[in-house]
């Protein structure tokens, strides 16, 4: 009963992450009312994402030049380095204007079990950045799993013997956590990485 065109924007929407079949209907009829020139624009910005959005040649993350604007800026702190396993994080980092020193974004995280090994990351290029730019510290920013734990171990274990100081970000309960809801991994880091009460 629903038109083609109306149909296909909402196949469209559902392939988006999140986006179920009354989301997809909302935002295709939505579409509909929108002024012309708004959906041209929304159009228009989708199809340049795909044509002019690209990795940094340097760190990885995603930039519409051939260096990132992070890259670019002379005023970074160069001994510091923050290794990632996802771009979004970069610019939440940045949103926040939390983090002076330098990204690099690795391309996933190592999990054996799913066939995704150090060398299907791009490690081997963090480590000639990190050989060649000569970093003070290394600071892993990963989401906190078995995943994340194994990709830190992994590069800290390449790096030993260097004076690379290697860290990585507190995790623990998060405030106003019910213990009772926090998962076994999270309160094991919490436990190893207790802190005295000043």
């Amino acid at each position: 009963m629903i038109p083609n065109s109306i149909n296909d924007l909402i196949e469209s929407f559902k392939l988006l992450p999140g986006i179920g079949t009354k989301t997809a209907e909302r935002l295709a009829f939505s579409i509909i009312d929108m002024d012309i020139n708004n959906v041209e624009f929304f159009s228009d910005s989708l199809v340049n994402v795909k044509k002019k959005i690209k990795h940094c040649k340097i760190c990885n993350t995603l930039t519409d030049e051939e260096e990132c604007f992070v890259c670019n800026d002379q005023n970074r702190n160069n001994e510091i380095l923050c290794v990632l396993d996802d771009s979004k994080n970069v610019f939440l980092f940045e949103k926040m204007g939390i983090f002076k020193g330098k990204y690099h974004v690795l391309d996933g995280l190592i999990s054996p079990l799913d066939g995704i090994n150090p060398e299907d990351i791009g490690i081997n290029k963090l480590l000639e950045r990190i050989k060649k730019e000569k970093f003070k510290e290394i600071l892993f920013a990963f989401k906190p799993s078995i995943e994340g734990e194994t990709t830190s171990l992994y590069i800290k274990k390449v790096l030993d013997g260097s004076k690379i100081k290697v860290t990585r970000l507190a995790s623990g309960v998060p405030m106003g956590a019910d213990m009772e809801y926090v998962d076994e991994l999270t309160l094991e880091r919490a436990m190893a990485d207790r802190k005295e009460i000043e």
